[in-house]
């Protein structure tokens, strides 16, 4: 599988009716998205960490919910 940063340079442009398109391979497109998603997770731990450290390390004070409570509804 291709790095999104691969998925990138691997696009290739097609004009059709006038309008300019890009075209890549499906796999090359789910590592992009794989890739946009992954980005995404790293903002969201990045602010939970932020969040955490501004209220000195207290997970409950940061919102953060405790396993035992969710672990039920999630396995």
């Amino acid at each position: 599988m291709t790095t999104g940063s691969e998925a990138l340079q691997s696009v290739q442009f097609v004009t059709v009716k006038g309008r300019r398109l890009a075209v890549l391979h499906a796999e090359d497109w789910e590592s992009l998205i794989e890739w946009l998603e992954t980005l995404e997770d790293n903002a969201i731990v990045k602010d939970a960490l932020s969040d955490l450290h501004a209220v000195g390390g207290d997970r409950l004070k940061a919102g953060w919910l405790k396993w035992s409570d969710v672990m039920d509804d999630l396995v």
